[in-house]
């Protein structure tokens, strides 16, 4: 062969070495054990109950109007007794007189007092609830009698489908 031949060919040669140099196939490995990788989660909420509570009420406010009316006509009724200083005494009897009865009259329906009612109170506070969550599985696997361990994101049952590359070793 001449030189160029061997040349052509040599470069052949080392271009295809890639090629022949590694290989890739599936297979698969026995599941020898499966730990689930378990983590701890905090999800906070809410808890609220409604308690019962007593509050006073404020009394009422009366109304002076009844009051003001009673006065004057018992004012006016005091005017027309007597005579002389008797008529004013008479008539300054009769408007407090009116003013009592005008006032009694208007707030007969009004209590005295606010009393005493019950309320509802909305209490809430935050509560912890911790949850237990699988994140991973540890897979321990053989593979033509050796061990093997990964993480992976699912249980794969009884075997494992493996990818396995075949590569010549460096020296």
């Amino acid at each position: 062969m001449n030189l160029q031949a061997k040349l052509i060919a040599s470069a052949l040669c080392l271009s295809a070495l890639p090629f022949a140099q590694a290989a890739d196939f599936e297979d698969f490995g026995r599941v020898v054990r499966v730990t689930p990788q378990v983590e701890q989660i905090n999800r906070p909420r809410q808890e609220c109950r409604t308690e019962y509570v007593q509050v006073q009420q404020p009394a009422p406010q009366r109304s002076v109007g009844g009051a003001i009316i009673g006065g004057l006509v018992g004012g006016l009724a005091g005017n027309q007794v007597g005579g002389g200083t008797g008529r004013s005494v008479a008539t300054a009897a009769g408007a407090i007189a009116g003013a009592l009865v005008g006032d009694r009259v208007d707030n007969s329906d009004t209590p005295s007092s606010g009393g005493v009612q019950e309320q509802a109170v909305k209490q809430c506070r935050t509560v912890d609830h911790w949850e237990s969550r699988t994140s991973g599985y540890e897979v321990t696997y053989d593979y033509r009698g050796r061990n093997y361990t990964n993480i992976m994101s699912y249980d794969p049952g009884e075997r494992v489908r493996l990818r396995v590359v075949v590569e010549p070793m460096q020296r």
